[in-house]
């Protein structure tokens, strides 16, 4: 089989594979991981993606725990006067699912972030969540799936797809042709272009940009700092070898594309923790940005197409395909090779939900 995209999603699926299909990974950038999967904030957060993520992230922590992935951080969600209620609601959400979390009154989030501002009475803290070694995890499946004997192909855009009632063949930018019997979509902010060119139906799969801007601050920031939210999502930010990396949790629709940073963007995100923390920024160091891919419902879709045959869909994975990568490759694996049982019930990411 052929997998588009050697990015998270398809190394992971690659290596989750392992030796029980020949697969060629697809790869149209010089090295793979150039776009989403290199620009990510990097961090494990069970209640970040919703309750519908929340299955995948939870079954993922295991295997990214054990193999050294994962370092402890912790997330505080910040609620200002008026939104106790909602601080509360958004507490008793996740924790029916099992998420641990506990509410933090003013006296509590001091402690955690000695600067805040009098605005923030409430906070909802979540030991768990932890910083993810993304170039890590990213070289472990690729190395997983060479060793398994995996072909990576780089420089290799895909120009055509063609289906011959038996299988596909391809055509690369590199001049290749390939014949493959099944094609499995994990282009990320791509997804969506090259279901059209299958034949297949797009499934609305959006790219959004999301920036993120390293500064210095004064005072240094604290290695000891949690991930910092807010319930309304318009920012986060945290430590990150001395300095700080911020974002404004921008969702800025784009087509698909290497993306950058907007100045309007670093400087919203900068005015809304300026909100949050006095701190004085000393110098913004770096910016870039990203593309988050989201099917319509902001579920991942995982699955054979139900209209073109070979076609199988492994896209849609927002800001959380890093955090759900081992479940979610796993899962991918079981519905390619037809095998049973898991632990993640693959229907509410199913492309035919869409109809």
């Amino acid at each position: 089989m052929a997998i588009i995209g050697a990015g998270m999603a398809g190394a992971s699926l690659a290596a989750a594979l392992g030796e029980k299909a020949r697969v060629l990974l697809i790869e149209g950038e010089d090295r793979p991981g150039y776009h989403a999967t290199g620009r990510s904030a990097a961090f494990w957060m069970e209640s970040y993606g919703g309750p519908g993520v929340q299955p995948l992230t939870r079954a993922s922590g295991p295997f990214l725990q054990a193999r050294g992935f994962l370092a402890p951080r912790g997330a505080l969600t910040l609620a200002r006067q008026g939104q106790e209620a909602d601080a509360r609601a958004f507490m008793a959400k996740f924790a029916a699912l099992g998420v641990r979390m506990g509410l933090q009154d003013r006296q509590a989030l001091e402690r955690h972030v000695p600067d805040l501002l009098p605005e923030w009475v409430l906070g909802v803290y979540e030991p768990d969540c932890s910083d993810i070694d993304v170039a890590g995890l990213h070289q472990h499946y690729l190395a997983a799936a060479r060793k398994s004997g995996a072909e990576l192909r780089c420089s290799a855009r895909l120009l055509a797809a063609a289906w011959q009632g038996d299988g596909w063949r391809l055509t690369l930018a590199d001049g290749q042709e390939v014949a493959c019997r099944v094609l499995v979509n994990a282009a990320g902010a791509w997804a969506d272009g090259v279901a059209e060119m299958a034949g297949a139906r797009p499934l609305g799969i959006a790219p959004l940009r999301r920036t993120v801007a390293q500064l210095r601050v004064r005072p240094q920031a604290s290695a000891r700092l949690p991930l910092v939210l807010d319930l309304d999502g318009s920012f986060y930010f945290k430590p990150e070898a001395g300095r700080i990396w911020l974002s404004p949790h921008d969702e800025t629709p784009s087509p698909p594309c290497d993306t950058a940073p907007e100045e309007i963007d670093v400087a919203t995100a900068i005015a809304r923790m300026e909100q949050v923390v006095p701190w004085a920024i000393e110098q913004v160091e770096h910016r870039w940005a990203g593309l988050r891919s989201f099917a319509p419902d902001r579920l991942p879709v995982y699955g054979f197409d139900p209209a073109c045959p070979g076609f199988f869909w492994f896209a849609g994975q927002g800001g959380f395909g890093i955090q759900t990568a081992p479940a979610a490759a796993e899962l991918g694996a079981r519905l390619l090779l037809g095998e049973a049982g898991g632990e993640i019930d693959p229907a509410p990411y199913a492309p035919g939900r869409f109809g």
